[in-house]
């Protein structure tokens, strides 16, 4: 297929969400989203000469419009949102529009995504998104693009912040500097994806692109931006420069280097969310994540909030070696280290991760139905307790966590509070109470929700 010749070609671009996220009918509040930076770095990768009208439609904060007609459609999904987005592209394959599918998903499983699409992306797609427009448009596109193993990342396009509904997030004001991560954590999707590589913008670049972001805080997406040490700290000392503060990510490695805490601490950050998954070391070692020492825990937070920084601590449920008083164990760490936001998930073996193949070499996947791969879900047979077991103390951790004389302790003893803390442990709050209704709903996710009938 290719774009009509008189008349100017238009792309929409959409990211789908599950239920629990989805615009109108989800649980998110808007303290709880920043803006995406997918559909809007796909937007700027469009060639300009190609003079092309794009539309971005991110539902977890607004309609897709199933009465459009663009020229093309492009679509990324990760697992929990695959079938949501298999149905609507569907849709609107079925009036004519044709639909190219990318993302992490598109990329674990591409035999699934193609059955869905006209062509796929797969990997990267610096190189290939641009080269399947022209292609499209002569005409000549292709049911496959495979993108670089190593794409340039210098002179990178400025994402198209201007296509967002801004008035929808929190902040709009999101960056990245790197990508991949050099560990192999078995239930995680980015080794499984990008294999364990890591990939640098150049700093000067990150830091300008940050400075001519508006307003004085952003939010940096980076997994793992601290891979690579003395990157990190170059880029970090530039970042001071700019006054900013900012959010971002790291792994509980950040604790073994006091000199990079420092830098980042310094260079105006004031939070990071780390995967510190278990208060149990067994249950740590089974995931392969053997940098976690559960005894260092406690230091490390109260070292971040000696340099200001609050700690979003990430745990996950239903390992092999957890047991029912885990979910005690875990909300008591929180309390008693002064985590400043605490969040809650499940054991999920996205498809393709070395967790995935090992529980189903052991018969325990007990659902491939991917719109519960939400990481709030049980979908394995769990050891050490029932699903039902799990499943009650995830959402008693939510809702125990997030009590206002917890989340007043928290903040209180961690001395870094700000008002964005406040905003989100108040989100985090109304999110926990209607989890337990929208966990239901969930199980029954119509995943055509709002598409008109065939």
């Amino acid at each position: 297929m290719a774009a009509a010749k008189d008349k100017q070609m238009k792309i929409l671009l959409i990211q789908p969400s599950g239920t629990v996220h989805r615009y109108r009918v989800g649980n998110f509040p808007k303290s709880l989203r920043y803006a995406p930076l997918t559909l809007t770095t796909l937007a700027a990768l469009v060639p300009p000469e190609l003079d092309i009208e794009v539309e971005v439609c991110d539902e977890g904060v607004q309609l897709v419009d199933f009465e459009a007609r663009p020229d093309l459609i492009g679509i990324t999904i990760i697992t929990g949102t695959a079938l949501r987005g298999y149905a609507i592209a569907d849709h609107f394959r079925r009036r004519g529009i044709p639909v190219v599918f990318g993302g992490v998903h598109t990329t674990l499983l591409p035999d699934e995504a193609a059955q869905h699409a006209d062509s796929i992306v797969v990997g990267f797609g610096e190189d290939t998104w641009p080269q399947l427009i022209r292609d499209f448009k002569n005409g000549q596109m292709k049911k496959r693009y495979n993108g670089l193993k190593s794409p340039s990342l210098i002179n990178y396009p400025i994402a198209r912040r201007d296509l967002l509904k801004k008035e929808s997030y929190i902040t709009t004001a999101t960056i990245w500097a790197t990508r991949g991560c050099l560990n192999d954590c078995d239930f995680c999707s980015i080794p499984a994806t990008w294999g364990k590589n890591f990939y640098m913008r150049p700093v000067e670049e990150v830091v300008a692109e940050a400075a001519a972001l508006p307003g004085n805080e952003f939010v940096l997406l980076d997994p793992s931006p601290m891979e690579d040490p003395p990157y990190a700290k170059e880029l970090f000392r530039e970042m001071k420069k700019i006054n900013k503060k900012w959010f971002g990510l790291s792994t509980t490695k950040i604790g073994e280097d006091p000199e990079l805490m420092k830098i980042i601490g310094d260079s105006g950050c004031k939070g990071l969310l780390i995967g510190f998954e278990s208060v149990n070391q067994m249950s740590i070692g089974s995931i392969l994540k053997n940098h976690n020492s559960v005894n260092f825990y406690v230091d490390l937070v109260k070292r971040m909030h000696d340099h200001g920084m609050g700690v979003q601590a990430c745990f996950v449920f239903g390992l092999d070696d957890d047991r029912p008083d885990i979910f005690k164990r875990t909300v008591d760490f929180c309390d008693k280290a002064y985590v400043d936001l605490p969040r809650f998930s499940t054991y999920t073996p996205f498809p393709n991760t070395g967790a995935y193949r090992k529980l189903a070499a052991e018969d325990r996947i007990i659902s491939n139905n991917w719109s519960l791969y939400d990481v709030e879900h049980i979908v394995i047979k769990p050891k050490g307790m029932t699903v039902e077991q799990i499943q009650n103390g995830l959402l008693w951790a939510w809702n125990h966590a997030y009590r206002l004389p917890s989340i007043a302790k928290r903040l209180l003893g961690s001395h870094t509070s700000t008002g964005f803390a406040i905003a989100l442990n108040l989100g985090y709050r109304a999110y926990a109470k209607r989890l337990g209704e929208m966990s239901d709903k969930m199980l029954q996710d119509d995943v055509n929700e709002g598409i008109p009938p065939a």
